[in-house]
């Protein structure tokens, strides 16, 4: 059984004991966190929502809160002797999908 879950203005696939990676939400380490923002569930037969489905949440627990690995963001004109380097680190949670209810 797997569901289609929509947070943080993504979409992830997601099964029971999946560990996935997700835009941070609030929450401390073993918090749990409810995806009520179902799309579709496919188990013994499948529901697709209009645009979610009724009734259905998907239940998980924050495994750890985080940063992604550094990225550069670099400006640069040609010939204007333009040049700015930015860093950034993304924040992530962690999360590990428990149940999902349908």
């Amino acid at each position: 059984m797997y569901a289609i879950i929509k947070t943080g203005g993504k979409q992830y696939k997601v099964a029971e004991g999946d560990v996935i990676f997700v835009e941070k939400l609030e929450g401390e380490e073993g918090a749990e966190v409810v995806f009520d923002q179902v799309l579709t569930v496919v188990g013994d037969s499948v529901t697709v929502g209009q645009p979610l489905v009724a009734g259905a949440k998907v239940t998980g627990k924050v495994v750890a809160q985080g940063k992604a690995k550094k990225i550069l963001v670099f400006k640069y004109k040609a010939k204007a002797n333009y040049r700015r380097r930015q860093g950034h680190r993304q924040p992530y949670t962690k999360v590990s999908i428990e149940k999902i209810e349908a």
